[in-house]
């Protein structure tokens, strides 16, 4: 499932990322964003861009374009 199908407060873990812009990989993996890390969708903006999630207790903020290519699993 893609990061943009979760709600705000739902839990989930990256799984991986989809090809696209290595600098956006490199951004996330050095906010602490990398495959196996659980996190939680703390806000959506009102036209859903951008997300914000917390990672590792870090705000981090997906524009929807860059959460397509977020692979993830939700935690229950």
């Amino acid at each position: 499932m893609k990061l943009k199908e979760l709600k705000i407060g739902e839990k989930g873990r990256i799984v991986r990322f989809e090809k696209g812009d290595p600098e956006y990989r490199r951004r996330l993996m050095m906010l602490g964003a990398t495959p196996g890390t659980p996190f939680e969708v703390v806000r959506i903006a009102p036209l859903g861009d951008p997300i914000e999630i917390r990672v590792r207790g870090s705000f981090v903020s997906v524009r929807r374009d860059e959460a397509l290519l977020l692979e993830v699993e939700p935690l229950h």
